[in-house]
């Protein structure tokens, strides 16, 4: 295992990870400590407009992300750096079949996203789809592919980015509206798409494996830091809108199928789809659940226990503030299996104080 100049003590965060992952410490709690804005964001916000762009050369990106992880004070907690293709992030899905890539920019944040308008205006031009690896824009993701691992290697580690796959595709074909009435008007044509979307995805994802190698055995992860073995980020975000019993005919299989073309994947669950949280901790091949923060709900981290207890032994991963974090540290009430993504933080001093006290924490 090549080790990373970013993170010292990387070897020990793995082995941690792996035995969360492992479901092998439900006794246990695992944290990641975000730091004070670096001084490439502030440079970033000052030299970029907010909104649309064009598609950024992939060689300012990693330049970006080099300074973004190499600025980082060195923490002892449970991160690892690591680089994310935002900016093929949702338009790739779509662009490979011939959609109309747009670039986002988010000046404050540094992110470069993309997406694209519906493909077809309606359900008669499906036939004419067809994937080919050859397309131009598949052809730039692997370029980009390549500049990333060439500048990443030794320092810092590449993430996956999320599936757009099941219903997300077919969102991404004919819109969100005409895909929940395509089930039951359209079943057939709705599967067809699916099967494309899965065609699409095990592409762009076999890609990234054969291009990324492994670190220590695992794959780098936008929000569980680190899983063991080729490990996929999926999205149910459709399903969030609809029953549980649409989820277990319509997701579940196309989901399972992808996890079990890799080593399993991890799943995001937002505010809204919280009731679909017992059924997405039966998925097999599922490593882990993301519980996302959203307006309108309370924050996860406040009825943690309860979800903790709807989750069976899945590992969880949930956000909170340091000062509510520290708080139920000192008082041990916090439920293991979990590993803390904790912002708001005043410093490095103080966050390696408290993993300290996590790295010895039993419930």
């Amino acid at each position: 295992m090549s080790q990373l100049a970013y993170k010292p003590n990387a070897e020990e965060v793995t082995e941690r990870l792996r035995g969360l992952y492992e479901r092998r410490a439900p006794d246990r709690i695992f944290a990641t400590f975000a730091m004070p804005v670096a001084q490439a964001l502030v440079e970033f916000a000052e030299t970029h407009v907010e909104g649309e762009c064009d598609y950024p050369d992939p060689s300012q990106r990693i330049d970006f992300w080099d300074r973004i992880l190499r600025e980082r004070p060195v923490v002892e907690d449970d991160s690892l750096p690591a680089a994310y293709l935002s900016e093929m992030d949702q338009g790739l899905y779509g662009g490979v079949l011939g959609g109309e890539v747009r670039f986002l920019c988010n000046a404050s944040t540094g992110w470069i996203s993309s997406m694209v308008p519906r493909l077809l205006k309606d359900w008669s031009d499906f036939d004419r789809l067809q994937f080919t690896s050859s397309h131009p824009w598949f052809q730039r993701y692997l370029k980009q592919l390549q500049v990333f691992v060439q500048r990443s290697h030794g320092r810092f580690g590449l993430c996956p980015f999320v599936l757009i796959d099941s219903l997300n595709f077919v969102f991404e074909l004919v819109g969100a509206t005409e895909a929940y009435m395509s089930l039951s008007d359209c079943p057939d044509l709705v599967r067809q798409a699916i099967e494309l979307g899965f065609e699409v995805n095990a592409a762009v994802q076999d890609a990234f494996f054969e291009r990324v190698p492994l670190y220590d055995g695992g794959t780098f992860d936008l929000g569980c830091v680190w899983i063991p073995g080729r490990v996929v980020m999926e999205s149910v975000d459709p399903f969030h809108m609809t029953s549980v019993a649409c989820f277990e005919e319509w997701g579940r299989a196309p989901v399972e199928r992808i996890f079990s073309r890799y080593d399993g994947g991890e799943v995001h669950l937002h505010g809204n789809g919280r009731h679909l949280l017992e059924a997405v901790s039966s998925l097999r091949g599922l490593k882990a659940i993301v519980l996302g923060d959203d307006t309108g709900f309370p924050p996860a981290f406040t009825i943690l226990d309860d979800l903790r207890s709807r989750s069976g032994n899945v590992p969880l991963v949930v956000g909170t503030g340091f000062t509510d974090f520290a708080e139920k540290l000192e008082g041990h009430r916090l439920p293991g299996g979990v590993l803390y993504r904790v912002h708001g933080v005043p410093e490095a001093a103080e966050a390696n104080r408290c993993m300290e006290k996590v790295r010895d924490y039993r419930r």
